[in-house]
């Protein structure tokens, strides 16, 4: 005969065994366990000899467990939602995950403007454990405007525009010297019936293991012009320069060799001269732009002054096409200014291949009233063919931009005066939005 002590609820219980039967010492065993871990069970003298005992129980048991659900859902508004989880529930991980970024996104403050910016760069920023990427970020970009065009004679035009739609995935490689981009487009475009030939934009990779430079291979926004080359997340209006949408806004696949030092930064770059991918190797082009900034190392006391020129040169499908540009702009605390002029002999920019001899320029002003608002105003000149006389289209733009989170979240508002001397002049009113996540 043994003695064995096992734990109960209140305190501690001896059982006598009889090892001569093996039987009887099992049963004792995975009954006591059972009466342990089941303490809501009745035992055998409660529950078997008096069964109305037992039954008036559990439906006690289930009459508390309803009330209760009832009362976590007045509380709640959410059947089953527990609030003494304490935001873990596993049933509303996704619920909790939202309003938690919601929540963020609500304190996010963002004071840049001259850079792009996302509103959920933190919560889509995953780090990778294994393998050769360290870490890789998810986002999306979309604008959208509604436009009115009044001629001075005609019927009014409006319509809604999705204008943009990006989906990007930034990657960087460990060792930090590596990183990628691979950029989607799926915006509708009427003038272009193959979907996927534009459907891939950006998809490159950057090497930066030499200092002040940086390699890059792959479909990427060539350097022509500043405003040609510049993102389309910091632009100041909504529509582009004449210059930049006809002449540049347009990527091809290359190599190109960017170098950034204090005084002067440049941009070099052979490409293959076909654009979306529509042919293999139609021709070649080489891009050359360098800018030189003479209060680079004043660290902003006297404000930012940057010019530039630059040059394109290429040829495709028996099509020659050379371009020149220059550039000059300068910012002082809450006020900037930007200049550009280019001259073409064909191109093969936004405006597709051509061999028309154009030119243009625009001069744009821009002042912050406050961190968040902004005023435009911009001169926008262009002449898509020189060998043919009155045929200048000029553009007068005044503009608001309001930066509720940087570029990630603004509302903008453009007046548009379009003044042509062969065709009728309108107005035009537009009102948009640009969403970064």
């Amino acid at each position: 005969m043994f003695l064995i002590e096992l734990p109960a609820h209140s305190a501690q219980e001896v059982i006598k065994l009889d090892l001569k039967d093996n039987h009887q010492f099992a049963e004792n065993i995975i009954a006591k366990n059972m009466e342990i871990e089941n303490p809501v069970l009745e035992t055998e003298s409660e529950s078997t000899k008096n069964p109305s005992v037992f039954q008036e129980t559990i439906q006690k048991n289930e009459q508390d467990k309803a009330e209760t659900q009832v009362q976590t859902q007045d509380r709640s508004g959410i059947a089953d939602y527990d609030p003494t989880m304490g935001g873990t529930s596993p049933k509303f991980f996704l619920f909790n995950a939202i309003t938690k970024a919601a929540n963020d996104v609500y304190k996010l403050e963002i004071e840049r403007t001259d850079v792009p910016s996302q509103l959920l760069k933190d919560q889509l920023t995953f780090k990778v454990n294994k393998g050769p990427l360290d870490s890789i970020h998810i986002w999306s970009a979309y604008q959208m405007n509604f436009s009115t065009n009044v001629p001075e004679r005609g019927d009014t035009d409006s319509k809604f525009d999705v204008g943009l739609i990006n989906i990007l995935i930034d990657g960087n490689f460990k060792g930090g010297k590596e990183n990628f981009r691979i950029m989607l487009d799926p915006t509708h475009r009427s003038s272009h019936p193959d979907f996927m030939q534009p459907f891939f934009q950006d998809l490159y990779i950057e090497s930066h293991r030499i200092p002040h430079h940086t390699i890059l291979v792959g479909n990427s926004r060539p350097g022509v012009g500043i405003e040609g080359a510049q993102s389309p997340y910091t632009l100041a209006f909504i529509n582009r320069s004449q210059i930049s949408r006809n002449l540049a806004n347009i990527r091809k696949f290359g190599v190109r060799l960017r170098g950034d030092y204090s005084l002067m930064d440049y941009d070099l770059g052979i490409y293959s001269s076909s654009t979306n991918f529509t042919s293999f190797f139609p021709g070649h082009e080489f891009d050359a732009w360098m800018n030189v900034k003479p209060l680079g190392k004043t660290d902003g006391k006297y404000g930012k002054l940057v010019t530039g020129a630059g040059i394109q040169s290429g040829e495709k499908h028996g099509t020659s096409y050379y371009l020149t540009g220059v550039y000059a702009g300068y910012d002082y605390k809450k006020f900037w200014s930007k200049f550009e002029y280019a001259r073409a002999n064909g191109s093969n920019g936004g405006s597709g291949l051509t061999d028309n001899r154009s030119q243009g320029l625009f001069v744009t002003l821009g002042y912050h009233l406050t961190k968040k608002l902004e005023i435009l105003a911009r001169y926008d000149q262009f002449d898509p063919d020189r060998s043919i006389r009155n045929n200048n289209q000029k553009e007068f733009t005044l503009g608001t931009n309001y930066y509720l989170k940087g570029q990630a979240l603004k509302l903008i508002f453009n007046y548009v005066y379009c003044q042509n001397d062969n065709k009728v002049d309108s107005h035009r009113l537009m009102m948009g939005t640009q969403i970064v996540l």
